[in-house]
């Protein structure tokens, strides 16, 4: 069921929000009561326009910010703010067919009497490329006015053309201040809890804690705990009625969105530093999310490879051992071998110094510098190889007493060039020794 069937509309067909759940019956009527998102309605800002009684929409606007921040709140607000006809469609059940006969509506209506129509897509990035197109005509040619709400990065989720015939406004989730505003104000406004119900203050704060940055679910849950007290005969929501009422904290994390870019990075970046309690809980994060270990092991070997490197040369065995481990075994258990591995990169000494080195190769390759292969370093086994001069010159290191040829080995243009440079961390700090007499020896060549 629609959570927001049967609420009532007005005459613009904006939903009211008369009845329903207590985040429905809560929701903001006026751009007054709206709650967090400060730093995008001071005055004269795009948003603030939006909502001004004027009603001026200089464009089509994607909503993007976590869930329960207030981006069907702000939809209804805008299109309440001009003399607008109002018409709603989700992503997640609407197909092209629906969406073409709201646009064929819209277009009637601005020809017939001028009436111009707000289309609010909710979830927006459940729409596929071909119904994204679709939208495309009746946004350029201004037969709707789109106000679109994503709670994935549109970079990611929404084709180039769309975006960029829109005004793009970022949500950021609501602070604990803002939770409690919102707490506050269902339980003595007639249209909550009406007085009713008091809150125990470690009951509010655990209440906080558990929303989670979300103000609709942190309404959820105070109407789960007011039932919870109910039940008891209690007019006081207590830390027990929270308990019961949440079942723990949900995590919120996308696998396909920005979440999911978000704390992959945060873990590499905390494994990089070094910080291992940081880099465990990102693994727990995604693992309790639902992300597939195997695509944590695979980034563990990247880990290996480009922050541990040669200062713990034993770290990418460890990853993929843990790699091939976590395929074998599976969760839950994979969750040991994960955190093991983690363990291991995040408290190593770190090194990105082949890292570097494969990088700055690259660019001189991309950039045309290499010359020919020198002619003792090709091969010679080919007819005619040795009239061409191919291996003449070409010394045996092995004949040598250290097992380095003194002989020059780069092409022409870069013979003095040093891609890789050892740190004095870990076992490259052995490789950094080894490699100045190493380059000594080959200097001398000549």
């Amino acid at each position: 069921m629609d959570l927001f069937e049967n609420v009532g509309t007005d005459d613009s067909g904006v939903p009211t929000f008369e009845r329903g759940p207590l985040a429905v019956r809560m929701r903001p009527r006026t751009v007054d009561e709206l709650v967090g998102q400060d730093h995008l309605l001071g005055a004269g800002s795009p948003l603030r326009r939006l909502l001004e009684p004027d009603g001026s929409v200089p464009s089509s606007v994607f909503l993007w910010g976590p869930p329960g921040t207030g981006k069907t709140t702000l939809a209804y607000l805008i299109a309440r703010s001009g003399d607008r006809h109002f018409e709603e469609l989700s992503a997640v059940s609407a197909g092209v067919k629906e969406l073409r006969a709201v646009i064929a509506s819209a277009k009637h209506r601005l020809a017939a009497n001028g009436t111009e129509t707000i289309l609010f897509i909710d979830e927006v990035h459940r729409f596929s490329k071909t119904q994204q197109d679709a939208l495309l005509p009746a946004v350029e040619n201004g037969w709707v006015i789109l106000v679109a709400a994503t709670t994935e990065n549109p970079a990611f989720s929404v084709v180039s053309p769309l975006l960029s015939r829109s005004l793009l406004i970022t949500l950021k989730g609501l602070t604990d201040k803002g939770i409690e505003t919102l707490i506050e104000r269902a339980l003595t406004d007639s249209r909550g809890l009406d007085n009713k119900f008091e809150i125990d203050d470690d009951a509010r704060e655990n209440l906080i804690r558990l929303s989670g940055q979300d103000g609709r679910r942190s309404l959820t849950l105070l109407e789960a705990c007011a039932d919870g007290a109910r039940l008891r005969g209690s007019a006081t929501i207590s830390l027990t009625d929270v308990s019961q009422a949440a079942d723990g904290a949900t995590v919120r994390y996308d696998r396909s969105g920005e979440d999911h870019y978000d704390v992959i990075s945060a873990f590499i970046k905390s494994i990089r530093g070094s910080h291992v309690d940081g880099a465990i809980h990102y693994l727990a994060r995604m693992l309790e999310a639902g992300e597939d270990p195997r695509f944590i092991a695979r980034r563990l070997m990247i880990s290996a490879a480009e922050d541990v490197g040669l200062a713990d040369p034993s770290a990418l065995q460890t990853a993929t051992a843990a790699a091939q481990a976590v395929a074998l075994v599976g969760m839950p258990e994979a969750r040991i071998i994960l955190a093991e591995a983690t363990v291991h990169l995040a408290t190593a000494p770190k090194s990105n110094r082949a890292y570097a080195a494969i990088n700055k190769a690259t660019a001189d390759v991309r950039a045309g510098k290499p010359g020919p292969v020198p002619l003792q370093l090709r091969n010679d086994s080919f007819r005619g190889a040795q009239e061409l001069g191919y291996a003449q010159g070409y010394q045996y290191a092995h004949d040598f007493p250290e097992g380095v040829a003194p002989m020059e080995f780069m092409p022409e243009g870069l013979e003095d060039t040093q891609y890789y440079q050892p740190t004095e961390r870990g076992y490259e700090a052995n490789i950094t020794r080894r490699l100045a007499h190493i380059r000594s020896i080959l200097s001398s060549e000549g």
